[in-house]
C-alpha cells in the first residue's frame, strides 16, 4: 500500500494536489500534524484536515507528531481521520490512548522515532492496528532514509509474528523509487511517500511504480 504525504504538496494549489492523489493508485492520504514542540517544525491543523477530508476520495492517515496527542483524538476523528497514529515517545499512557482511538472507530497506530527500539511494543502489540516506523528524524520532508531502518522493519516483522499479532508495518521518510523494493522486501506493508511523488514530473506514474515494487514480490 502507498500513503501519499501531503506535507510535500503545493498548498497554493491544494485542490489540484488532492485531485492528483484521488485519481491515482494511492491508497491513503498521509497527513503529518506537527506542533513545533514534539518536533522542530509546524505543519497544519484542523482547518486543513477538514478541507482535505471533504475532498478526499481515499482514507485519511493522520500522523500526530505532537505533545499530549490523547487530548485531540476525538477532534481528529470529527475532522475526518480514519487512521490515527501517536508517538510512543509522546504518550505516558499508551495503552489507554490506543483504546481511545479504537473506541472512536478509527484504526490505531503507534509511531516510533529512529532511536526507539521496536521491542518496547511487545506489551501493546495486540492493541495497535499498525506501527509507523520513522525512517528519518521526524519534522521535515525530503530527508534521506536512515539505512538501519531496514533492520528495524525486519525486527518488527519478527515481533509481530512471534506475538501472533495482526499489525501492519508503515514506513515514513526518505522513500523513493530507489529504495521502495528493499523496504517492501524487509517486511513493510505501507510506504509513505511525499517528496518523491510531488517532485516528480509525473506524480501518478511515480505512485504506480512505487506500488508495483510490492506487487513484484507477490
Amino acid at each position: 500500500m502507498l500513503s501519499v504525504s501531503m506535507l510535500s504538496a503545493d498548498f497554493g494549489r491544494l485542490n489540484e494536489e488532492i485531485e492528483k492523489v484521488n485519481s491515482s493508485a494511492a491508497d491513503w492520504f498521509h497527513l503529518d500534524i506537527m506542533d513545533g514542540l514534539f518536533v522542530p517544525n509546524l505543519s497544519f491543523g484542523f482547518p486543513v484536515v477538514k478541507i482535505i477530508a471533504a475532498k478526499a476520495k481515499k482514507p485519511l492517515d493522520v500522523h500526530l507528531m505532537i505533545e499530549h496527542p490523547e487530548k485531540y483524538i476525538d477532534a481528529f476523528h470529527a475532522a475526518g481521520a480514519h487512521y490515527l497514529s501517536v508517538h510512543y515517545e509522546a504518550c505516558r499512557h499508551l495503552h489507554r490512548t490506543l483504546q481511545h482511538i479504537r473506541a472512536t472507530g478509527m484504526k490505531a497506530g503507534v509511531a516510533l522515532n529512529p532511536h526507539t527500539p521496536v521491542s518496547l511494543l511487545e506489551d501493546i502489540m495486540h492493541e495497535t492496528d499498525f506501527v509507523l516506523l520513522m525512517s528519518v528524524n521526524p519534522g521535515f520532508g525530503g530527508q534521506a532514509l536512515i539505512p538501519h531502518s531496514l533492520q528495524k522493519i525486519k525486527a518488527l516483522k519478527e515481533l509481530i509474528r512471534n506475538e501472533k499479532a495482526a499489525a501492519l508495518i508503515e514506513v515514513d521518510g526518505g522513500i523513493n523509487l530507489l529504495n521502495a523494493a528493499q523496504l517492501y522486501a524487509a517486511g513493510a506493508d505501507i510506504l509513505v511517500a511525499g517528496h518523491a511523488v510531488f517532485s516528480s514530473p509525473a506524480p501518478q506514474e511515480t505512485i504506480e511504480k512505487l506500488k508495483s515494487y510490492n506487487l513484484a514480490l507477490l
